[in-house]
Protein backbone atom coordinates (compact mmCIF):
# COMPACT_ATOMS: atom_id res chain seq x y z
CA UNK A 1 0.00 0.00 0.00
CA UNK A 2 2.79 2.45 0.86
CA UNK A 3 6.24 2.93 -0.57
CA UNK A 4 9.50 3.37 1.29
CA UNK A 5 8.69 7.12 1.46
CA UNK A 6 6.21 6.50 4.28
CA UNK A 7 8.79 4.58 6.31
CA UNK A 8 11.34 7.35 5.68
CA UNK A 9 8.80 9.96 6.84
CA UNK A 10 8.09 8.00 10.03
CA UNK A 11 11.80 7.82 10.83
CA UNK A 12 12.29 11.51 9.96
CA UNK A 13 9.34 12.54 12.16
CA UNK A 14 10.68 10.44 15.04
CA UNK A 15 14.10 12.07 14.68
CA UNK A 16 12.71 15.63 14.42
CA UNK A 17 10.50 15.26 17.49
CA UNK A 18 12.78 12.95 19.52
CA UNK A 19 13.13 15.32 22.45
CA UNK A 20 9.56 16.63 22.38
CA UNK A 21 6.83 15.44 24.73
CA UNK A 22 3.09 16.02 24.89
CA UNK A 23 2.09 19.02 26.99
CA UNK A 24 -0.05 17.33 29.65
CA UNK A 25 0.63 13.62 29.51
CA UNK A 26 4.37 13.82 28.89
CA UNK A 27 4.06 11.05 26.31
CA UNK A 28 6.67 11.00 23.54
CA UNK A 29 5.46 13.33 20.81
CA UNK A 30 5.71 10.65 18.14
CA UNK A 31 2.63 9.02 19.74
CA UNK A 32 0.58 12.08 18.72
CA UNK A 33 2.00 12.06 15.19
CA UNK A 34 1.19 8.38 14.75
CA UNK A 35 -2.33 8.87 16.16
CA UNK A 36 -3.03 11.76 13.78
CA UNK A 37 -1.74 9.67 10.89
CA UNK A 38 -3.93 6.75 11.92
CA UNK A 39 -7.01 8.97 12.10
CA UNK A 40 -6.21 10.50 8.70
CA UNK A 41 -5.74 7.03 7.16
CA UNK A 42 -9.03 5.85 8.63
CA UNK A 43 -10.69 8.76 6.82
CA UNK A 44 -9.18 8.20 3.39
CA UNK A 45 -5.65 9.64 3.42
CA UNK A 46 -3.36 8.53 0.61
CA UNK A 47 0.40 8.15 1.04
CA UNK A 48 1.26 11.84 0.56
CA UNK A 49 -1.44 12.89 3.01
CA UNK A 50 -0.33 10.27 5.53
CA UNK A 51 3.26 11.52 5.25
CA UNK A 52 2.01 15.06 5.79
CA UNK A 53 0.12 13.85 8.87
CA UNK A 54 3.35 12.45 10.29
CA UNK A 55 5.07 15.78 9.61
CA UNK A 56 2.19 18.17 10.32
CA UNK A 57 3.97 19.88 13.26
CA UNK A 58 7.50 19.75 11.84
CA UNK A 59 7.69 23.25 10.36
CA UNK A 60 5.93 24.89 13.30
CA UNK A 61 7.82 23.11 16.08
CA UNK A 62 11.06 21.84 14.60
CA UNK A 63 12.92 24.38 12.53
CA UNK A 64 10.66 26.61 10.46
CA UNK A 65 11.70 27.41 6.87
CA UNK A 66 14.75 25.11 6.78
CA UNK A 67 12.56 22.18 7.83
CA UNK A 68 10.04 23.14 5.14
CA UNK A 69 12.76 22.90 2.51
CA UNK A 70 13.96 19.55 3.84
CA UNK A 71 10.41 18.18 3.68
CA UNK A 72 10.09 19.49 0.11
CA UNK A 73 13.40 17.88 -0.87
CA UNK A 74 12.60 14.52 0.74
CA UNK A 75 8.88 14.16 0.13
CA UNK A 76 7.83 16.58 -2.58
CA UNK A 77 5.68 19.62 -3.18
CA UNK A 78 2.29 18.10 -2.36
CA UNK A 79 3.43 16.93 1.08
CA UNK A 80 4.98 20.30 1.93
CA UNK A 81 1.80 22.10 0.81
CA UNK A 82 -0.29 20.01 3.20
CA UNK A 83 2.17 20.49 6.07
CA UNK A 84 2.26 24.24 5.35
CA UNK A 85 -1.53 24.28 5.46
CA UNK A 86 -1.43 22.75 8.96
CA UNK A 87 1.19 25.20 10.23
CA UNK A 88 -0.01 28.24 12.16
CA UNK A 89 3.41 29.90 12.12
CA UNK A 90 6.99 29.30 11.09
CA UNK A 91 8.24 32.36 12.97
CA UNK A 92 10.49 32.40 16.03
CA UNK A 93 9.42 33.73 18.41
CA UNK A 94 5.83 32.84 17.64
CA UNK A 95 3.30 35.67 17.30
CA UNK A 96 0.69 36.05 20.07
CA UNK A 97 -1.52 32.98 20.55
CA UNK A 98 -4.92 34.52 19.69
CA UNK A 99 -3.57 36.22 16.56
CA UNK A 100 -2.05 32.93 15.35
CA UNK A 101 -5.26 31.00 15.95
CA UNK A 102 -7.49 33.57 14.25
CA UNK A 103 -5.18 33.59 11.21
CA UNK A 104 -5.09 29.79 11.15
CA UNK A 105 -8.88 29.52 11.24
CA UNK A 106 -9.23 32.07 8.42
CA UNK A 107 -6.65 30.21 6.33
CA UNK A 108 -8.21 26.83 7.09
CA UNK A 109 -11.54 27.92 5.63
CA UNK A 110 -9.83 28.29 2.23
CA UNK A 111 -7.69 25.15 2.49
CA UNK A 112 -7.70 22.00 0.40
CA UNK A 113 -9.50 18.83 1.41
CA UNK A 114 -6.12 17.23 2.24
CA UNK A 115 -5.17 20.07 4.59
CA UNK A 116 -8.58 19.94 6.26
CA UNK A 117 -8.31 16.16 6.67
CA UNK A 118 -4.90 16.32 8.39
CA UNK A 119 -5.85 19.38 10.43
CA UNK A 120 -9.12 17.80 11.59
CA UNK A 121 -7.34 14.54 12.46
CA UNK A 122 -4.86 16.57 14.53
CA UNK A 123 -7.60 18.46 16.33
CA UNK A 124 -9.62 15.30 17.00
CA UNK A 125 -6.62 13.68 18.65
CA UNK A 126 -5.81 16.84 20.60
CA UNK A 127 -9.43 17.20 21.75
CA UNK A 128 -9.62 13.55 22.83
CA UNK A 129 -6.45 14.00 24.88
CA UNK A 130 -7.69 17.28 26.32
CA UNK A 131 -10.97 15.69 27.38
CA UNK A 132 -9.17 12.75 29.01
CA UNK A 133 -6.78 15.09 30.82
CA UNK A 134 -9.68 17.29 31.96
CA UNK A 135 -11.46 14.27 33.39
CA UNK A 136 -8.30 13.30 35.25
CA UNK A 137 -7.05 16.73 36.33
CA UNK A 138 -10.00 19.10 36.25
CA UNK A 139 -9.60 22.84 35.96
CA UNK A 140 -5.89 22.77 36.73
CA UNK A 141 -5.09 21.67 33.17
CA UNK A 142 -5.96 25.09 31.71
CA UNK A 143 -2.82 26.71 33.12
CA UNK A 144 -0.84 24.64 30.59
CA UNK A 145 -2.56 26.32 27.64
CA UNK A 146 -1.67 29.75 26.24
CA UNK A 147 -5.34 30.42 25.53
CA UNK A 148 -6.50 29.28 28.96
CA UNK A 149 -9.90 27.65 29.27
CA UNK A 150 -11.93 30.31 27.45
CA UNK A 151 -9.49 30.72 24.58
CA UNK A 152 -8.97 27.01 24.10
CA UNK A 153 -12.70 26.27 24.05
CA UNK A 154 -13.29 29.20 21.66
CA UNK A 155 -10.60 27.80 19.35
CA UNK A 156 -12.07 24.30 19.23
CA UNK A 157 -15.63 25.59 18.72
CA UNK A 158 -14.36 27.80 15.88
CA UNK A 159 -12.57 24.87 14.29
CA UNK A 160 -15.76 22.79 14.30
CA UNK A 161 -17.61 25.61 12.50
CA UNK A 162 -14.82 25.98 9.97
CA UNK A 163 -14.60 22.26 9.22
CA UNK A 164 -18.39 22.01 8.88
CA UNK A 165 -18.34 24.63 6.13
CA UNK A 166 -15.28 23.10 4.47
CA UNK A 167 -14.24 19.80 3.03
CA UNK A 168 -13.08 17.82 6.06
CA UNK A 169 -14.70 14.37 6.28
CA UNK A 170 -18.09 14.84 7.99
CA UNK A 171 -17.70 11.86 10.37
CA UNK A 172 -14.40 13.31 11.59
CA UNK A 173 -15.93 16.76 12.03
CA UNK A 174 -18.84 15.33 13.99
CA UNK A 175 -16.47 13.37 16.23
CA UNK A 176 -14.63 16.60 16.97
CA UNK A 177 -17.95 18.37 17.62
CA UNK A 178 -19.04 15.65 20.07
CA UNK A 179 -15.72 15.77 21.90
CA UNK A 180 -15.77 19.56 22.16
CA UNK A 181 -19.41 19.48 23.31
CA UNK A 182 -18.53 17.00 26.05
CA UNK A 183 -15.64 19.18 27.15
CA UNK A 184 -17.96 22.21 27.16
CA UNK A 185 -20.51 20.28 29.21
CA UNK A 186 -17.96 19.15 31.76
CA UNK A 187 -16.41 22.60 32.19
CA UNK A 188 -19.85 24.16 32.71
CA UNK A 189 -20.73 21.44 35.23
CA UNK A 190 -17.56 22.33 37.13
CA UNK A 191 -18.73 25.93 37.59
Amino acid sequence: MFTVRFHEALVYAAELHASQRRKLSGAPYIAHLMAVTSIALEHGADEDTAIAALLHDAIEDQGGPPTREEIRRRFGERVVEIVDGCTDTDQTPKPPWRQRKESYIAHLGRSSADVQLVSAADKVHNARCLLAEYRAGGESIWKSFNGGKDGTLWYYRSLVETYRSGSAPPPLVEELARTVSELDRLTKTFL
